[in-house]
């Protein structure tokens, strides 16, 4: 494809003026990496906004390694031969390029986004499983994993929504192997960085918005702000026009606080859902069982009683919004429900560890005051009415939102009876220094170190520390890692990746404290499994 017609996919013309750009080179690439430059590739020097990497300053590299053009957004010195186009927004430009230069997939598809402070995750997943009980082969990308049509490939990144090019290139995979939709995990990182430009959307999701990366949008306001760009790409792209065509929609929470703001914003129909009567798409009766939710579902498209393989009312939440998007995607209601029902959870969402021990063992991704507070109070609902105890074991990122630390130290305090603050990702920041600003929270409350919480900052032992003060009754949750393959840290005063799986290890902790799976042979079990001495 020639330089010239790539560029006419940019919804705005180049700043350059048309003679200034040069010569017309065939690009057979595009890429934003200087290293990953191959000879005829479209070099775009992209900058985000608080990144220290700047894509500019990597021009003359992919210049040595055989760009073909730069796209720019402002000048550098470069040879004749090359052309130079210059752009306001080198990230917005580079989804428009990608999508052009891949065929504009996003137009040969029926699209979800799905944005939110938390619920992301289990919510696209859900939305798959629906689309592909209907008969659509689906693509999928999220914080845990990501496929085109065929099985899920695990997502090793810490990274929810991959850069603009690598979506586009997911996107045409799908329609080159005759998917028919894609669902799409859109941070707010990824919404204000513009790494879906390019993709006209469907279905917009948002799950809720709670407090989460002020150390990158600053205020709560900007947050949700940028939140709310996901509902521009619903906008129809009246110059391409889509292959496929829907009845498109907004699917927002009715019962969330963003809802006022962001329902107006919609240039589709606004589709709520939730538990109250503000809800269009609606649980009532909702009931929590052993492992699980009932509840019966109302909906424009039927009702019908829903059994959920999956605890908690933010699964009821998420089962509701995946089902909004299924059904605008044509997904019949009743297949709808049946994938729902069928679905036992995420991994690295509420999953239990099973050792044969006396109590709950939890893993869960929960990393921000609200979802830590709506886990614990799930698990507290379940054990505390026979006397059991809550114990947690957290952390926060480092050298990422200040704010939220004291906030969980504050929910940890309150509605757990014990709790161990240790590492998440310390990154380059003093590890001391992120337990110190969790502790503050749990002490303002009445929290007392050594009686209702410590600090450890080796994860791997505080697990241990947890779970050796468990009791037959309690509930123990390992929350902030959820399903992610490693801690970044320190090593001799370098940022380094350490290999972790949370499941892995609290299973390996519990086996190395004594504790072994039920008998299945007849014997009946032990009320307390044996334990180590000594």
């Amino acid at each position: 494809m020639r330089l010239s017609q790539l560029l006419a996919f940019l919804p705005e013309p180049p700043l350059a003026a048309p003679g200034a750009v040069g010569p017309d080179p065939d690009i057979t690439g595009i890429a934003y990496d200087g290293r990953r430059v191959t000879p005829g590739s479209l070099f775009v020097a992209v900058w985000h906004r608080g990144y220290a990497s700047d894509g500019h300053n990597y021009v003359a590299q992919a210049v040595r390694n055989g760009a073909a053009a730069v796209v720019v957004s402002r000048p550098v010195d470069l040879p004749e031969r090359v052309p130079q186009v210059t752009v306001p927004d080198t990230a917005a430009a580079l989804g428009w390029l990608g999508a052009g230069f891949y065929g504009l997939p996003s137009q040969r598809l029926g699209i979800v986004g799905v944005t939110g402070t938390d619920g992301k995750t289990t919510t696209c997943t859900l939305t798959t499983a629906v689309l592909e009980a209907a008969g659509f082969q689906t693509g999928m990308a999220t914080t845990v994993a990501s496929k085109s049509t065929g099985a899920a490939q695990a997502n090793p990144q810490h990274t929810s929504t991959p850069e603009a090019v690598e979506i586009q290139q997911l996107l045409a995979r799908t329609v080159d192997e005759g998917g028919a939709r894609a669902v799409l995990e859109a941070t707010s990182h990824a919404l204000d960085q513009h790494r879906l430009a390019g993709c006209e959307l469907d279905v917009a999701v948002v799950t809720r918005v709670t407090h989460e990366h002020m150390e990158y949008h600053g205020t709560y306001d900007a947050y949700l702000a940028a939140k709310a760009r996901i509902l521009d790409l619903l906008q129809t792209n009246t110059r391409r026009p889509k292959h496929v065509t829907f009845h498109k929609a907004a699917v927002l929470n009715a019962d969330d606080s963003s809802f006022a703001a962001l329902a107006p914003l919609s240039p589709a129909l606004v589709i709520p859902y939730g538990l109250g009567d503000r809800a269009i798409v609606r649980a009532v009766d909702v009931q929590p069982q052993a492992w699980g939710t009932a509840c019966r579902v109302l909906s424009p498209w039927g009702e019908d009683h829903l059994d959920l393989q999956m605890p908690g009312e933010f699964n009821v939440y998420n089962a509701l919004a995946a089902l909004a998007s299924g059904c605008t995607l044509e997904a019949p209601f009743d297949v709808a429900l049946a994938a729902l029902a069928a679905q036992r959870g995420v991994r690295g969402r509420m999953e239990r560890v099973d050792a044969g021990q006396p109590f709950t063992v939890v893993v869960d991704f929960a990393h921000t005051p609200d979802s830590l507070e709506r886990v614990l109070t799930l698990l507290r609902g379940q054990v505390a009415p026979a006397g059991g105890r809550v114990l947690v074991v957290f952390g926060s990122a480092g050298e990422r939102d200040v704010q939220k630390r004291p906030m969980m130290g504050r929910v940890a305090a309150q509605l757990g009876d014990f709790a161990v603050f240790t590492d998440e990702d310390p990154r380059q920041e003093d590890r001391d220094t992120i337990l110190d600003d969790i502790a503050a929270g749990a002490l303002a409350i009445g929290g007392v170190e050594g009686e209702t919480f410590v600090r450890q900052p080796d994860r791997r032992k505080a697990i241990v520390e947890a779970l050796s003060r468990a009791r037959p009754g309690d509930a123990v949750l390992l929350a902030g890692k959820g399903h992610e393959t490693s801690i970044i840290g320190q090593l001799d005063g370098k940022l380094h990746t350490f290999p972790w799986d949370e499941h892995a290890v609290a299973l390996t902790a519990l086996q190395n404290l004594g504790y072994r799976p039920r008998s299945t042979a007849g014997e009946p079990p032990l009320s307390v499994p044996e334990r180590g001495r000594g």
